[in-house]
């Protein structure tokens, strides 16, 4: 009999369709029934010894929202037996309904959490405590997508548990050490993040997007030139890269994708088609890894007339220190053609980005500084040096790709212009470790947005952050940080930005929920940290609700 390995996981879902997303024990037919008659169904497709399926569910009403199961081979297998959750639930969208708000919660950074009963160390889960208030409250507003924006796996930086299934698999003082090295090590971190009962429950019944940071790999991951021929040259990493790709594309590209997309998708094709689908999707990993250009892993969603763009900043990059970019040309010309398509036919962009665009004044600055130097401006002395800090500090931002910053900068003011433009363009990142909102200003005499253009940072939802990082953030937003990135931006013999910027929001510590609440025109954004109760279960406290637009 087939059971239930991981999932589901609803991912999907827009006003009549959606797609749910499971691991199976077998191979075997995978079917979601509705409560209201809507079903889908799926034949799994294996991944080293592994048995997935995306099952697409249609004909759903639009604004409703159905209890669904999930059935293998004829046999009940979700809810689990005596579970003390509300039923997972499909709730559709009714776009033509005006008064109708469009929910979107984001961040990212998560570490899995241990077992509820175990000590945790940084303190309690945003996602766990995010399923524990709708558990507890079934019929209260809940977000109509969560957006995970990188990290929600760590490759380079294992738990306790999974270091000793890792040494129970081989020998630990061969690299890669106690990081992952396969697709089978792969499984595991997804296991133990998505097995955590309160976010599986979560992940079933809230519809979720994700794109991968560099943790999702490993940290630095396409930093520079010379950091990845250096890697390249080991002997483990060509395995991790590969396996890396491939289990994101399990695990998480696939569920970004609409049904259309997925039909269209010549690689899915192959790999259902296919009795064992491995070695399809290990060509097309090596493909990806060799040539970024060939894949794009960027996906647009639109939520009624609320447009989501999540954009590559990881495998897209161009590295050479001559022509560095954050995305290559093709990457690039997507996103502007997307952002641009038919102007007045969103009230809200949003840019889904794991890597701020801005950042603390002193900590842009010194990224651009250590960009110029990487690339010879004062010479080879300075460049070997700048090349050290960027890879120790992580000077790998927008800002460190100067040429890029400046790009998106003058999309955004071009996409929140003209008649019919949107009310906000709002950039949602992660990453930093701590929570901010920033607000441009573009300067006398250029052209600047009708819209209200935001970066918004949420990060992280459970990760550690040591005092040094507190420190560092507030320090790189003060006036004497803000004096100090100046000298090193001439130093550098930088360019002043496109932009000015002040913080409006912020900065925030603590494991957070950014959500914002998007009505027409109008907008709210509010913060949700994490906190403990003596006695009691973890609860989110609001720390800022700011009205972005009336």
């Amino acid at each position: 009999m087939a059971r239930l390995r991981l999932g589901p996981l609803l991912r999907y879902v827009d006003e009549s369709s959606a797609t749910v997303w499971v691991e199976a024990s077998r191979p075997c037919t995978a079917e979601v029934r509705c409560a209201d008659g809507s079903s889908g169904r799926a034949r799994t497709f294996q991944i080293c010894g592994h048995h997935y399926a995306l099952i697409p569910v249609t004909g759903l009403t639009p604004g409703s929202a159905t209890p669904y199961e999930v059935v293998l081979d004829g046999i009940q297998v979700w809810p689990l037996p005596d579970s003390p959750y509300p039923p997972s639930t499909i709730r559709t969208p009714a776009y033509d309904d005006a008064a109708r708000p469009v929910r979107i919660a984001f961040g990212s950074c998560r570490w899995a959490a241990p077992p509820a009963d175990d000590h945790d160390p940084v303190g309690p889960d945003a996602l766990d405590t995010l399923a524990t208030e709708l558990a507890a409250a079934p019929d209260a507003e809940r977000p109509d997508a969560l957006l995970l924006l990188g990290d929600q796996v760590y490759a380079d930086e294992t738990s306790p548990a999974t270091r000793r299934y890792l040494a129970a698999r081989r020998d630990l003082r061969d690299a890669p050490g106690n990081q992952v090295a396969d697709y089978e090590e792969y499984t595991r971190l997804y296991d133990e993040s998505w097995l955590d009962p309160d976010v599986r429950w979560l992940l079933s019944t809230v519809p979720s997007c994700m794109i991968f940071d560099d943790h999702d790999v490993i940290d630095d991951w396409n930093t520079s030139a010379s950091w990845l021929a250096e890697i390249r040259a080991t002997d483990w990493w060509n395995e991790r890269i590969l396996s890396g790709l491939m289990s994101y594309w399990v695990h998480q590209h696939l569920g970004n994708l609409a049904p259309a997309e997925l039909a269209a998708d010549p690689v899915y094709a192959t790999v259902r088609a296919d009795p064992d689908g491995t070695d399809a999707l290990r060509e097309f990993a090596a493909r990806a890894d060799a040539d970024p250009a060939s894949v794009r892993w960027s996906y647009r969603r639109d939520f009624g007339r609320v447009r989501l763009l999540m954009v590559d900043t990881r495998a897209a990059r161009v590295l050479a220190e001559s022509d560095r970019s954050m995305l290559d040309p093709t990457e690039a010309a997507w996103l502007r053609e997307q952002a641009l398509e038919s102007p007045g036919a969103y009230d809200h962009l949003l840019i889904g980005t794991s890597l701020p665009w801005l950042l603390p004044h002193l900590v842009h600055d010194a990224e651009g500084w250590n960009a110029a130097l990487c690339r010879g401006e004062r010479g080879a002395r300075w460049a070997r040096f700048g090349e050290k800090l960027r890879r120790r500090a992580d000077l790998e931002h927008w800002a460190a790709f100067p040429a890029s910053f400046d790009a998106l900068t003058a999309l955004i003011a071009e996409a929140g212009s003209g008649e019919g433009g949107p009310a906000t363009v709002c950039v949602l990142s992660g990453d930093v470790h701590h929570a901010y909102v920033a607000e441009p200003a573009w300067p006398d005499g250029t052209p600047a947005p009708a819209a209200r253009v935001l970066q918004l940072t949420c990060s992280p939802l459970h990760n550690s952050i040591p005092g040094s990082i507190k420190l560092g953030f507030r320090f790189g937003w003060s006036r004497f940080g803000r004096a100090l990135g100046r000298r090193f931006a001439r130093h550098g013999r930088l360019t002043t930005p496109p932009v000015s910027w002040r913080k409006t929001g912020g900065p925030w510590f603590g494991n957070q929920l950014m959500t914002l609440t998007l009505r027409g025109r109008a907008a709210r954004l509010r913060l949700q940290e994490a906190q403990p109760v003596p006695g009691g279960k973890p609860r989110l406290r609001e720390a800022a609700d700011i009205v972005m637009r009336e």
